[in-house]
């Protein structure tokens, strides 16, 4: 099967390891996710608590503090290229506490906050970096382009 020939599905798992309220819905999750990749995709994302999200944060980037949100691409570091054709694979860990206090401090409202780190995790699994500032401008251009398809303001309107 050709990778044009694959179907367009977004298998998508979301996993709340702490409490849910004000937490956005499965529905909005995926709604975002699909704004960011309209291909095959295959992704988990789980809202988790402080302790964990520091704990992983450490774990995978040697950074001891909680963020807002870690982005694990399945085919990152391997030796072995995946397979072409195969559905865009990874995981998304967003910290609840992390975000909520995001936007509080920058006066956004909650939703529009998950909503750009999802469609920033979800470029970061595409391949997308802001290491270098080129690479900074063509990813915050993008996220900029797809929040706005989305309804939402410019997340870095404050900064620049």
């Amino acid at each position: 099967m050709t990778a044009s020939a694959l179907p367009r599905r977004l298998d998508l798992s979301v996993q709340y390891a702490c409490h849910r309220d004000g937490v956005p819905l499965r529905a909005d999750f995926r709604r975002w996710l699909r704004a960011a990749e309209s291909g095959a995709a295959r992704i988990t994302v789980r809202i988790v608590d402080e302790a964990e999200g520091r704990e992983l944060n450490r774990d995978y980037r040697g950074k001891d503090y909680a963020t807002n949100v870690l982005t694990f691409a399945y085919a990152e570091g391997e030796d072995m290229p995946m397979p072409e054709g195969l559905p865009l694979m990874g995981d998304l860990v967003l910290c609840r506490s992390v975000v909520e206090r995001e936007a509080a401090e920058q006066g956004k409202p909650l939703a529009a906050h998950y909503a750009h780190l999802v469609v920033h995790g979800m470029l970061h699994l595409q391949g997308f970096d802001h290491e270098a500032d080129a690479d900074a401008e063509l990813m915050e251009a993008r996220e900029r382009a797809i929040l706005a398809e989305l309804g939402y303001d410019d997340p870095y309107a404050l900064e620049h």
